[in-house]
């Protein structure tokens, strides 16, 4: 047991005697952090900063997996909060509360002309799938990207055990910026295709016209083209993705970001299909819970208010532009390179040396965690992240970069993992 997380460490064994995998989020699991040079469970957090249980501070570019845009306990989302809790949570009757930020993402998001509430990301992607298909009398759906835990999507993964074969046939993954393979589903399952659903982006910046494309491959063959949002909305830019691209999807998705990690999610978009929400069954005794719709109309209010994804922006590209000297000053780049949008950017690892990436991975989780930098390989960027952070961030990829370059270089990740490697994995994106 390590001393730096004995605590940690003592908490995940009990906590896997009664927890199955021992935490209620996959990507908090020990699947992703190496046991011995891991934290496994925070204190608080604060700002741009996290504590573990044995009092170890981190700077934090996780941000609860890009829920927090913000940073953690913003006060003016605390103190909207802390106002709606003195008048109630939850109600026999709706509040309305659901009304005004229903309007807030109606004034925001470009395809947004009705709204309905969810509490995870996986509730509005089922929902605007379910929606979808009653909109179109079609069962079949396109994917590309990662869309929750839901039956209609995670059967199409490697994650489908408990999913019924029938189920898993019905939805189709296609590859991000290869149109072609789009195509070949509409010519598999002519007037069968109730939606087209994919991220807007994740890794890699659309190309070559990706989106107005797939846009009008929706429109010639009678699908829902459904942006999930998820993480891009309210980080990207005040409207999401959509309004960064300046194409409009018929419905889209959001989560995460929108109260600054506060659970609640939504399904929005063109008000003749989300109309069929009367009748299509998408009900949570949760879904009108206040202190969570407090915490997103604070957090779209300061989106228009103050200069937050500007500034997020300038904070990424100052992260991936240093990064990038830093791996090219090292004579990195068989290994590592950088993706992604400055607000939600990726240290991209590869095989190298006879090392799998898992492997070179695993060290880079072990020295950061090391030096007080929270990180899985992303820069989920946060309002509150400041200069002094990216200078902080980008010391320690100074350090640990070398590390990795010597264990693959000069074949010594064996002596220097303190840890059994991570394993492969379903890998999301």
């Amino acid at each position: 047991m390590s001393s730096r997380y004995i605590q940690s460490e003592a908490l995940l064994e009990r906590a896997l005697r009664v927890i199955p995998l021992g935490t209620q989020t996959f990507s908090k699991s020990r699947t992703q952090y190496p046991l011995g040079v891991s934290p496994y469970f925070a204190k608080r957090a604060q700002g741009s900063h996290l504590w573990d249980v044995d009092g170890n501070e981190y700077l934090d570019f996780i941000n609860s997996l890009c829920a927090v845009t913000l940073g953690y306990n913003d006060p003016d989302v605390t103190a909207a909060v802390q106002a709606q809790l003195a008048d109630g949570i939850i109600f026999s009757l709706p509040h309305p509360i659901e009304i005004e930020v229903a309007e807030k993402i109606v004034e925001m998001v470009p395809c947004a002309e009705a709204v309905r509430f969810g509490k995870n990301g996986s509730d509005a992607t089922a929902g605007a799938i379910r929606i979808a298909r009653a909109f179109t009398g079609r069962d079949h759906v396109a994917a590309c990207g990662y869309h929750g835990w839901q039956d209609w999507y995670i059967g199409a993964t490697t994650r489908n055990l408990g999913i019924p074969a029938s189920t898993s046939a019905l939805t189709h993954l296609f590859t991000y910026n290869d149109l072609e393979s789009l195509h070949k589903i509409f010519r598999d399952y002519p007037d069968q295709v109730a939606a087209v659903i994919l991220e807007p982006m994740n890794v890699t910046a659309p190309a070559n016209n990706f989106l107005h494309e797939v846009q009008q491959l929706c429109r010639k063959n009678g699908a829902v083209l459904v942006f999930d949002e998820t993480i891009t909305g309210f980080r990207y830019s005040n409207g999401g993705a959509q309004e960064l691209f300046g194409v409009t999807p018929d419905l889209a998705t959001f989560g995460k970001g929108l109260a600054n990690g506060y659970p609640v999610s939504a399904v929005a978009g063109r008000a003749d299909i989300m109309k069929l929400m009367e009748e299509v069954f998408f009900s949570f005794t949760f879904g009108g819970e206040t202190l969570s719709l407090a915490a997103s109309l604070a957090t779209m209010q300061k989106l228009q208010r103050e200069p937050v994804i500007a500034t997020m922006t300038v904070t990424g590209e100052a992260i991936q532009t240093g990064l990038r000297e830093t791996i090219a000053h090292h004579g990195a780049g068989h290994i590592l390179g950088v993706a992604g949008h400055p607000t939600w950017s990726f240290l991209t690892i590869q095989d190298a040396g006879g090392y799998a990436a898992w492997e070179i991975k695993s060290l880079y989780l072990q020295e950061m965690f090391a030096r007080g930098v929270l990180s899985l390989a992303t820069h989920n960027i946060s309002y509150a992240h400041s200069s002094a952070d990216v200078t902080r961030l980008l010391a320690v990829y100074g350090e640990v970069i070398p590390i990795l370059c010597d264990a693959v270089g000069n074949h010594h990740m064996k002596e220097l993992l303190r840890c059994e490697p991570l394993k492969p994995l379903f890998k999301v994106r």
